[in-house]
């Protein structure tokens, strides 16, 4: 399943993911604000990585 991903792929599903957990331990912490602003980091590097993706479909087909 993992084959088809790229590199790239798996370092923006990683930045993703470690922006999710390092949110949820500053909101644990009572940092609520950052916690909040790291939240918000994880759509957008998810939808950096379908930019990235539908820009090398576009090159590629």
């Amino acid at each position: 399943m993992f084959n088809k991903f790229t590199i790239a792929d798996k370092l923006l599903f990683l930045a993703a993911f470690s922006s999710l957990i390092f949110s949820e331990i500053l909101y644990f912490k009572g940092e609520k604000a950052d916690a909040t602003f790291m939240g918000m980091w994880v759509p957008s590097i998810l939808a950096f990585g379908i930019y990235l993706k539908l820009i090398n479909d576009s090159k590629n087909g």
